[in-house]
């Protein structure tokens, strides 16, 4: 048998097991909750292909490749527990597995590393909780396929409505189109139908009602049989608590914007300071997508080494406030084609980093270039240290951070020597690492993040509306402190 049959072979087999792997992972979502990740990524109505290409990725950010022959014991083992709501990555079963010493089957392993979720200690699956989008933009749109996607055992978030001003002539359909297509994400995943009568968009089995109105105080959401809802304005039209406190009318509970809030309205980056949110604060933001991207890393680097200041230049993605041609614009430059030119702008990231990390006391400045690509964003974090190290070592505790601890769904990593922004299209993560770009001498180093100032920002929004609702399932192997 030649290397290329070989190959093949293993392909095959590796195929079929993938493919075993789909229906145990839908089940375990469906019935009980579970969400089934490979380093932070989860599985949940993923193909053979992805599942495979998913496992194949962990050699960018473990060193080596994870096949699915090492994942599906631990999938089985799963399988067989009486499981609450959680998320489990059989990645990181398989790898603390390997390190135990302990001579362990497979399934005395899983059942001690997932306990938590077993037995007396597991969550009881509760009901659902409403929530409405005002606004249908960019954010709010990926904001529903987030929502839409995670739907699928009916007992965590339900996107209940979507509140718009009404356009011209067949308003609902081309809303509904926009949901089905995008340039830069693709197609649904699922199937979309749209009720005119009844003004309804139903995607994947979810009925979401449109409502028609200019101004928050328009909507009685009970009247359509929305209670205690959480509602997510992404128009940024209000940003302070007087203006976002309109949309506390009846059956909305709590507000979460968008943007950077102001005044005194929390600015929230998940998995930073998302546990300073009081149960009774009915207004939060998630801050910006450049917030969420360097917040994390800067956190994980003051943690290791002590961050004397910093500045971080972004170069981002060119966004609707700006002009397709040349125009009247509000601001000096945004008025500029944005398709043709490099735009120097602001950016209020580096100020929003003492509200969300305000035990960080260095200094961080910042400036902006927003530049002709429609999606993805690199921040470029220059950083001066308490105390000297090495690219080896900075690469090292940002691999680590990137895989086992509280931050891995924040921070993701790469090695790919010839990475390009349109590779982090659909990235869940608020930023990932380039270690080919990293640069460390003595006390400073520079790190350059990508981020997907779209799809990124939105998982961290859902994120902070999962927490505030009370169905962010914990996740198993419990992540090193």
């Amino acid at each position: 048998m030649t290397v290329n049959d070989d190959s093949f072979t293993d392909w095959k087999i590796r195929e079929e097991i993938a493919e075993a792997m789909i229906p145990i992972i839908g089940k375990l979502h469906r019935e009980r909750d579970v969400t089934v990740l490979v380093h932070s990524r989860s599985l949940v109505n993923k193909s053979v292909v992805s599942i495979l290409k998913t496992h194949r990725f962990a050699r960018q950010i473990a060193g080596e490749e994870l096949s699915v022959t090492e994942t599906m014991p631990f999938l089985t083992a799963l399988a067989d527990l009486d499981l609450g709501p959680s998320q489990i990555d059989i990645a990181l079963l398989a790898a603390t597995y390997a390190a135990d010493d302990r001579g362990l089957s497979v399934a005395e392993f899983t059942a001690e590393a997932v306990a938590g979720a077993t037995g007396d200690k597991k969550i009881e699956r509760g009901a659902s909780r409403d929530v409405v989008l005002y606004g249908f933009g960019r954010i709010g749109r990926l904001v529903a396929r987030l929502l839409i996607e995670k739907s699928g055992s009916g007992n965590g978030l339900r996107l209940r409505a979507i509140v718009v001003r009404r356009g011209a002539e067949g308003d609902l359909v081309k809303r509904a189109s926009l949901l089905r297509r995008d340039s830069i994400h693709g197609q649904f995943q699922g199937t979309i139908t749209v009720d005119e009568e009844t003004s309804t968009i139903v995607a994947n089995g979810n009925a979401i009602k449109v409502i028609y109105a200019d101004d928050p105080s328009q909507v009685d959401y009970t009247e359509y049989g929305i209670n205690d809802a959480i509602l997510i304005d992404n128009t940024g039209k209000w940003r302070d608590r007087e203006g976002l406190s309109h949309h506390l009318r009846p059956g909305i509970d709590k507000v979460v914007l968008t943007a950077p809030g102001k005044g005194d309205v929390l600015n929230v980056v998940h998995g930073v300071n998302h546990d300073m949110i009081k149960p009774d604060e009915r207004i939060l933001s998630c801050a910006s997508c450049t917030t969420n991207a360097i917040v994390p890393p800067l956190k994980a680097m003051d943690d290791e080494y002590g961050v004397l200041r910093g500045h971080v230049e972004t170069v981002h993605s060119f966004t609707n406030d700006q002009n397709l041609l040349d125009n009247y614009h509000k601001a000096d430059r945004r008025g500029r084609s944005a398709p043709l030119n490099m735009v120097i702008t602001e950016t209020g990231a580096a100020s929003a980093v003492s509200k969300a990390l305000p035990e960080l006391k260095a200094k961080i400045t910042g400036s902006s270039i927003r530049v002709p690509v429609p999606d993805v964003s690199i921040a470029i974090l220059n950083l001066q240290l308490a105390k000297e190290t090495t690219r080896e070592e900075v690469l090292e505790h940002l691999r680590e951070v990137s895989l086992t601890s509280p931050l891995r769904r924040q921070i993701d990593f790469t090695s790919a020597p010839d990475a390009v922004s349109s590779d982090f299209i659909g990235s869940r993560h608020a930023s990932i690492v380039d270690a080919g770009a990293t640069k460390v001498e003595g006390d400073n180093a520079i790190l350059y993040l990508w981020y997907d100032n779209e799809f990124g920002y939105s998982c961290q929004v859902v994120r902070v509306v999962q927490y505030v609702s009370g169905v962010e399932y914990p996740t198993f192997p419990v992540p090193a402190a």
